[in-house]
């Protein structure tokens, strides 16, 4: 199992999964979410629409699968991440349970690689060390009692800023 560092763009991946930070609605948005649903094609926000019409959309800290449409990927797995709020309001619970509901998702669909952006640290405004901490550390724990296919995980830092941060975190 290893954990590699990437600098670039999440929907240009070939792994078996991709993760989107997603909105609540499910329904596309900016930054990474927006490029996902773009690039994937209609198919990604049909399914979408499915899931959030049975379950009303995925709260934070939830995640939910559909396929990748015209993506490199198998599956685009959506999780909503925290917006940040000072950290007192459980920010950082909820965003290191994206990361475990995200690898749990991934476990159970038989997924060898998955990508993660850097969730919640664009418009969400998580501070980017702390969240760059909370991704690192919840992926080793949850890979050390994950059951599962999951041979790599790969960080994929769209800005340089994050990407110096992981580097001092996955080395």
């Amino acid at each position: 199992m290893k954990i590699i560092l990437q600098k670039g763009d999440i929907t240009e991946i070939a792994v078996d999964a991709i993760v989107n930070a997603a909105n609540s609605s499910l329904m596309g948005g900016g930054g990474v979410d927006g490029a996902i649903h773009r690039k994937g094609g209609p198919g990604i926000l049909e399914e979408c629409k499915r899931i959030a019409a049975r379950r009303g959309g995925c709260p934070t800290g939830e995640a939910v699968i559909t396929t990748a449409g015209k993506l490199p990927a198998r599956y685009v797995i959506h999780t909503v991440g925290p917006v940040w709020r000072g950290g007192q309001s459980g920010e950082p619970e909820l965003l290191a349970a994206c990361y475990r509901n995200s690898l749990q998702l991934a476990a159970e669909h038989g997924v060898r690689s998955i990508a993660f952006p850097n969730i919640s640290t664009g418009v969400y405004r998580f501070p980017k060390e702390a969240a760059a901490e909370i991704a690192v550390r919840t992926v080793k724990e949850c890979l050390s009692g994950l059951v599962s296919d999951l041979e790599s995980v790969i960080f994929v830092c769209f800005d340089e800023e994050n990407f110096e941060i992981y580097q001092r975190l996955v080395s």
